[in-house]
């Protein structure tokens, strides 16, 4: 199958975990415990999977390896504790910003933050020019994002520090894929990857959800008894980083980045059709905001996409 096609899936797939932690989030009436459900859920479905697949035992070992050899920084092994940061972030954010909002501050990030590791080549597959090509997909692709939520954005909720943390929340995401892209390059199999972003991931997580019912700021709910796909955020996670880890060496973080939003709106948009969060319907904006992103596709994304090679 086609880099782009997978990219644009994993898209796809971020819209329907965001559903069901979203879902769970309100249930809970606790974010940051919906957030740790989310990602310990993953961690013992991959952590399973894992005593069973010699595959992933055999990327831990070529990881090993590679530190050993100095190939790679051990720093870099955690990259899950971005993600558990980000999640930290956004259980945080949403609230001041609303999901529209912070979603167009957060691709924002993730756009620039593309553009920086790509040229850098931290993803181990090759530097990539800061082209002219390259920073219009990005700002056409913001542009899409913020047409697609435009009815959705309440002028009351506009907090500069809010927007400055939602912005950040994206960088450290593209962050975090760049060097998923390394460690998948260095273990030669995505799912070690999604083990090692879900245990350090789980851990920061848990670390954080700790302190804060320490001081005071959160207290447990017990958990709903339903509907069951609340708790499909982590089996979708641990996919989601398996396919991001292989696609990002070979499209780049920006690349992969136009793919997957067009994903996440063209998924956002059947969701809202067929099971809309209360309150939620479709409209004009987010119909043309999807027009608009996979437009910024083609400007910067499509030169770049190549066939999986099996």
């Amino acid at each position: 199958m086609r880099l782009d096609l997978l990219a644009a899936l994993s898209g796809v797939m971020i819209a329907m975990q965001t559903r069901a932690n979203g879902e769970l989030s309100i249930r809970l009436d606790n974010g940051l415990q919906a957030a740790f459900i989310s990602f310990s859920t993953g961690w013992i479905l991959i952590a399973a999977i894992s005593l069973f697949n010699p595959g992933i035992k055999s990327g831990i070992k070529n990881l090993g390896k590679a530190v050993r050899a100095k190939e790679i920084a051990p720093g870099i092994l955690f990259a899950g504790v971005l993600g558990g940061t980000f999640t930290a972030t956004q259980t945080q954010i949403v609230p001041f910003l609303g999901v529209a909002l912070y979603s167009v501050a957060s691709i924002a990030g993730q756009s620039g933050t593309s553009l920086i590791v790509d040229r850098i080549g931290l993803t181990g597959g090759g530097k990539k020019p800061i082209s002219p090509r390259r920073i219009t997909a990005a700002v056409v692709t913001v542009i899409a994002v913020l047409i697609s939520v435009l009815d959705r954005i309440e002028a009351k909720n506009l907090s500069l520090i809010a927007v400055g943390f939602a912005v950040f929340a994206g960088a450290v995401v593209g962050v975090q894929r760049a060097l998923n892209g390394l460690i998948n390059e260095h273990s030669h199999q995505s799912f070690t990857t999604s083990l090692l972003n879900f245990t350090t991931g789980t851990g920061a997580l848990g670390i954080i959800l700790l302190i804060a019912i320490a001081i005071g700021k959160v207290e447990l709910a017990p958990l709903p008894t339903g509907p069951w796909w609340i708790y499909t955020g982590g089996t979708i996670g641990v996919i989601y980083i398996a396919f991001t880890a292989r696609i990002v060496q070979h499209l780049g973080v920006l690349t992969f980045t136009l793919f997957s939003t067009g994903g996440t709106l063209f998924g956002a948009l059947i969701i809202d059709l067929y099971s809309p969060t209360k309150g939620v319907s479709v409209s004009a904006y987010l119909v043309s905001g999807i027009i608009m992103t996979f437009v910024g596709v083609l400007v910067g994304g499509v030169r770049s996409s190549k066939p999986l090679k099996r």
